[in-house]
């Protein structure tokens, strides 16, 4: 199961129009309709907010969202104090939205898909990672690939 984050999801339907792809958003339907492919509730309002035909295309292809349990919240709260992030205090990495996504990834051992940009150099002040430097962390340890990860590593020709 691949848990997507609200940039890979708009990367996907910026980048690869159903017009222009259909055979893609196809498979993509049937992924979420076999529950391989789901997202949670914080990011579907990211992407129904962002991309709102993107959204309506996913409520309407049955993707199933998951809801912010008090295991996924107590284990953002943990991320989030790895980081050493205090209060509301974030800065340039993830915002709290992130760690709840990345937390979900984690409680459901799901892989991520996000398109947030790798840090090829990791800053300094551990409240700057971004979304695949936090689940790169030891104590995090959560897969996270990008949108063209997940098709090349799929494997399926689209005609």
């Amino acid at each position: 199961m691949q848990v997507f984050d609200a940039s890979s999801m708009i990367y996907a339907w910026d980048n690869y129009p159903i017009r222009q792809f259909p055979g893609l958003w196809e498979w993509m339907a049937t992924q979420a309709e076999e529950r391989l492919l789901v997202m949670p509730r914080v990011a579907f309002e990211e992407v129904a907010h962002k991309a709102p035909d993107c959204g309506k295309w996913l409520k309407n292809n049955d993707l199933k969202l998951i809801e912010i349990s008090n295991a996924i919240l107590q284990d953002a709260l943990r991320i989030k104090h790895l980081l050493g992030i205090v209060g509301d205090q974030y800065r340039s990495g993830v915002g709290e939205n992130d760690l709840l996504i990345i937390a979900t990834a984690r409680q459901h051992n799901a892989e991520l898909v996000s398109d947030e940009r790798k840090q090829t150099a990791l800053p300094k002040e551990l409240p700057n990672y971004k979304i695949p430097a936090v689940c790169g962390m030891a104590e995090v340890s959560v897969p996270c690939i990008s949108f063209i990860e997940f098709i090349k590593r799929a494997d399926v020709v689209f005609g």
